[in-house]
């Protein structure tokens, strides 16, 4: 019983509601609502903090919330582990990536998929940030993120590929000429971007300020097909990382042009909690990427793209 109350205390922490608790349960709300009493009684302390609604957990509670997830993370393990056991590796690897790495995703996830074709993927988009907290909370089990930029926390890192940035415009336009393009120049172009709250743009901004320039894109947008949509619609321009060509190619009547490289670039990465219990199947995807040359497949997939242009 204490590993089902458990479960509703980490249920009402993820859904903030009793209610909504109460159905990823699959239990009545009254009864969510006595198991975590009980839990109180046999613990001997209050765990949430209550009035005509839930209002968080208390001090006490919050160290009861951090054992439950580790409780259950170590059940799913040990499912996890009797599984391959049995009869070969099994289970969902909840993964979460930044959108602009979600891209490159199919790079590390097919692969596994080859080794064991029993396994499944749940592949969700959210902030570094969110990767970080989401992590440590148990609620995923790996990421994939920039791992030299916005802090990461207590995290181990495994680095898959080093950014380059390409500038994608109209083959007609103003700029379609051209080979290559500097910072400066690409700036003065009606752009199409990730909006600020994205890391990816930060880290743009930041290159073009090296450059002496600021940006005002005509569009901004949290997503890479919003970006490839307005490119082709619009006539806009863009500054995309090289591992976005992976899954969107070059759009029709667009042309891709090099960029000066900047003094820093940044790394994209695999990321798995610093804390026990790691996850078997976030551990076996580390083993499988550890034997594939990711970056220099998108290199090879870049420079396929560069030929025919120059």
């Amino acid at each position: 019983m204490l590993l089902r109350q458990m479960e509703y205390l980490v249920a009402l922490a993820h859904e903030q509601h009793f209610g909504r608790a109460a159905l990823a349960c699959h239990v009545t709300q009254p009864a969510l609502s006595a198991g975590i009493r009980k839990l109180e009684s046999e613990l001997r302390v209050q765990i949430v903090q209550r009035g005509q609604r839930f209002a968080g957990f208390t001090a006490e509670g919050t160290e009861v919330l951090e054992w439950a997830q580790r409780m259950i993370a170590e059940q799913e393990q040990l499912h996890s582990t009797l599984s391959s056991m049995r009869g070969g590796l099994t289970g969902v690897l909840r993964i979460g990536a930044i959108p602009t790495a979600l891209t490159a995703a199919s790079l590390v996830t097919t692969p596994l998929h080859l080794r064991h074709p029993l396994v499944r993927f749940s592949l969700e988009s959210m902030s570094s940030r969110e990767i970080a907290t989401r992590l440590n909370d148990f609620d995923i089990d790996i990421g994939m993120t920039y791992v030299d930029g916005d802090p990461l926390g207590r995290v181990r890192v495994v680095p898959l590929y080093r950014e380059r940035y390409l500038f994608l415009t109209p083959a007609d336009g103003e700029f379609g000429a051209r080979e290559s393009i500097s910072w400066a120049d690409a700036a003065t172009a009606p752009l199409c971007l990730l909006t600020p709250v994205m890391q990816n743009r930060r880290i743009l901004d930041g290159h073009f300020a090296e450059a002496g320039a600021q940006v005002e894109p005509v569009v901004e947008t949290d997503t890479v097909s919003a970006i490839y949509s307005h490119l082709e619609s619009m006539r806009l321009s863009s500054v995309i990382p090289h591992a976005w060509l992976h899954s969107f190619d070059i759009p029709p009547g667009a042309r891709l042009l090099t960029m000066p490289q900047p003094r820093r670039s940044f790394h994209v990465g695999l990321v798995l909690a610093g804390k026990d219990p790691k996850s078997i199947l976030a551990r076996t995807l580390v083993d499988t990427v550890g034997e594939l040359d990711i970056a220099g497949e998108l290199d090879r997939g870049l420079a396929r793209r560069l030929k025919p242009d120059f």
